[in-house]
């Protein structure tokens, strides 16, 4: 939660997000920020490197948690949480990492510790995330079959 709301305070996102004020947010932080508008020896260049960076990262993030970008994979979303089981999972602070067996992965955002432990000592874990997790929390797909390398 906290990545996400230091994104969405970096491109000065107020409410719901949509791809095209995104895009247009990040093109104009480009043009701020793009490392060719300087010097190699200008002060600026090093810190426009890691903002471009940044700017990227950030909107790659907030892309994938749009509504309409959830909105364009739920299907595939659905047939995964739906078929495939468990393969691995991850947590840490408040995000639930999972893996699952089709090789795609998804981040959870703002699962609470005592919503992971009953997670964690489930006899069936898939069944408790289809009714109080995969359709619960803020995701977006972390990884998919495709991005791991072999």
């Amino acid at each position: 939660m906290k990545r996400i709301n230091e994104y969405k305070k970096f491109f000065e996102v107020k409410g719901d997000l949509t791809l095209a004020d995104l895009k247009t947010k990040y093109r104009n932080l480009v043009k701020k920020w793009h490392p060719d508008k300087f010097q190699a020896d200008d002060e600026q260049a090093e810190e426009a490197e890691e903002m471009s960076r940044r700017i990227i990262d950030a909107y790659k993030f907030l892309v994938s948690i749009a509504p309409e970008t959830k909105e364009a994979t739920l299907a595939e979303y659905t047939q995964t949480v739906n078929e495939a089981g468990i393969f691995d999972f991850k947590y840490k602070g408040v995000t639930l990492e999972i893996s699952f067996n089709d090789g795609s992965t998804y981040e959870y955002f703002g699962v609470p510790k005592n919503v992971f432990n009953k997670f964690l000592n489930s006899d069936k874990q898939v069944r408790f995330g289809k009714r109080s997790i995969f359709h619960s929390y803020l995701y977006r797909k972390a990884k998919s079959a495709e991005d791991k390398v072999e």
